[in-house]
This record gives C-alpha cells, sequence and structure tokens, in this order.
C-alpha cells in the first residue's frame, strides 16, 4: 500500500499537553490522516474542548478529552482506563506535554526538578510503561517529543536540557524492549514556536542565524513528522528525527 493511500482510519491515538500549540497541530494532522484523537490536557481545558468540538465537527465521535496531572504516576492506569473504555482501543501515544522554562545553575529549586523531570521524563516513562498492553494489542506507535537540546546544552536550562536527554535515551531504550511488537521513535523540534513568554527580538534574530534553512519553522513541520513516523515508517524504530532546519548540524 503507498503512502498516498494509507490512512488512520479505525486507530486512536492519546496526545498528551494536545490542547494548543505544538500538540494540538499533531492532533489535527493524525485526525485528518483518519484517527481519533484523545486530547490530554492538565491546565489548558478551554483550548482542549475548543479543539474536541472542531475534530469532532468533521467527523462525529472522533475526539474526547481527558484532564489529567502526568506525574500522578498512581492514577494513569485510571486514565487509559477511562479512554479506551470509551473508544475501545489504543494504538498511538504521542508524548508531547512538557514544562520548559530557565533554571540557572545557583538558583534551581527541588520543584523545578520535580517538574521538569517528571513532565519531559517521568511522565513519558511511566504513561509509556501503563499504555504497553494496549499499543501491543494492535503493533502500535509511541512517539517522543525530544529538543535538539537534548544534545547541544542551552544557557540557563539544566535541568529541562538533562531530563529531554533523559527521554532520548528512553526513546532508544523503549523501542529495543518493546520491538517488535510496538515501535518507538523521537522527534527534536528546533525554532518552531517561540515561549508564550517574551523573546527579545536579538536573541530570535541570533536564533534565527544559526539556521541553515534562514527561517524558524511551522507545528506543522513537527506533526507531518510524527504522521510518517506513525504511518508510513513501518521499518523505523528508535530513530530520533531532527526537524530544525539544520540548526544541529551547524551551531
Amino acid at each position: 500500500m503507498s503512502a498516498e493511500t494509507q490512512t488512520l482510519d479505525g486507530q486512536w491515538a492519546l496526545i498528551t499537553g494536545a490542547g494548543k500549540r505544538i500538540g494540538a497541530c499533531i492532533a489535527r494532522t493524525l485526525h485528518r490522516a483518519g484517527a481519533g484523537i484523545a486530547i490530554h490536557y492538565r491546565g489548558s481545558e478551554g483550548p482542549a474542548e475548543a479543539l474536541a468540538g472542531e475534530l469532532n465537527a468533521i467527523r462525529s465521535d472522533s475526539a474526547l478529552t481527558v484532564k489529567a496531572d502526568l506525574c500522578d504516576t498512581a492514577r494513569l492506569d485510571v486514565l487509559l482506563d477511562d479512554i479506551t473504555g470509551r473508544t475501545g482501543r489504543l494504538d498511538i501515544l504521542v508524548n508531547n506535554a512538557s514544562s520548559f522554562y530557565p533554571t540557572p545553575l545557583g538558583s534551581i529549586t527541588e520543584a523545578q526538578w520535580d517538574d521538569l523531570v517528571g513532565t519531559n521524563l517521568k511522565a513519558p516513562l511511566f504513561l509509556s510503561q501503563a499504555a504497553e498492553p494496549y499499543l501491543r494489542d494492535h503493533g502500535g506507535v509511541i512517539i517522543n517529543i525530544i529538543d535538539i537540546h537534548s544534545q547541544r546544552p542551552l544557557r540557563h536550562h539544566a535541568v529541562y536540557g538533562l531530563a529531554k536527554a533523559g527521554l532520548a535515551m528512553l526513546t532508544r531504550t523503549l523501542a529495543r524492549d518493546l520491538a517488535p511488537a510496538i515501535r518507538v521513535n523521537g522527534v527534536s523540534p528546533g525554532a518552531i514556536l517561540w515561549p508564550e513568554d517574551s523573546m527579545p527580538e536579538h536573541v530570535k534574530d541570533n536564533i534565527i542565524g544559526q539556521v541553515p534553512m534562514k527561517r524558524a519553522g511551522q507545528p506543522s513541520d513537527i506533526a507531518n513528522c510524527v504522521l510518517y513516523l506513525v504511518r508510513d515508517a513501518d521499518y523505523v524504530t528508535g530513530q530520533i528525527v531532527a526537524v530544525d532546519g539544520g540548526r544541529s548540524i551547524g551551531w
């Protein structure tokens, strides 16, 4: 079957942190390919419900929302039971939810550690573990959204960087341990969306100056790579694709 004719019809995807930004774009892209979407959120109820309404208007009963603190690992089985009780299955897990903010050395707190490592590494590990039986039933796929700074440090982001580096290793580890039943890959975004809090223009210009393509990317660049890894890459596992305009090869 060619890539042009493949669809995700009948499959269900759980996308964490899917109410807005890159997560919402991934949700729309997988939905357009035929998948049903479980939209996870922690605090973004309004955007998540609006996105579910948008998707259900396109295709009835094709999207639902679930609220959860993914760091509360004792509740993950309940979350998955809720989703699969409503969908009947789970085929795709996209670990996208993430906290991101600076933690300059000398001022790092244990609460920051718990949050950044919790959202970026602990939650993907334990959610993948809890989802494994459901995914195994359907030859499922796990996609982890990593970061090019998992390989090259970002100044004043020690905790975030090490958490994403751990997620990169987790991706390879899961791919090895879950094969051949479940494929596991990662996508590492570069300059795609600027942080929601303000960033000085000179900082943005400096970043773009490090990108061979000389421009920022779009959320669709990440979403389309996720779609490829989910739908079209049957013989690809344990790989991390940098979607960064070439930045990671040149700075």
